[in-house]
């Protein structure tokens, strides 16, 4: 594995686990597209691409309780005028 590969997601993955404070979803986002862009690098090995795989699969897991936190969040306005969770 290339030391650039796996600083690709440390940033997303291990900060978050390490200090338990997570990015927001747009730097996953990022941190996902430079995972894709690394991918799509022809001098990439296929170890190095499962590898980057397996990374952007923790990012994007981490983006998906992001989203539904959120939408946990969401308060939804019936006919009355009044608030209830989504």
């Amino acid at each position: 594995m290339s030391d650039t590969a796996s600083k690709v997601t440390e940033t997303a993955v291990e900060n978050a686990e390490e200090t338990g404070k997570r990015e927001n979803l747009e730097e996953m986002f990022e941190d996902l597209e430079e995972v894709i862009g690394k991918m799509e690098d022809s001098d990439v090995t296929l170890e190095q691409s499962f590898d980057l795989y397996h990374k952007g699969m923790k990012i994007l897991k981490e983006c998906n309780r992001t989203i539904d936190e959120v939408e946990k969040k969401v308060l939804v306005l019936d006919e009355d005028g009044e608030t209830h969770e989504f």
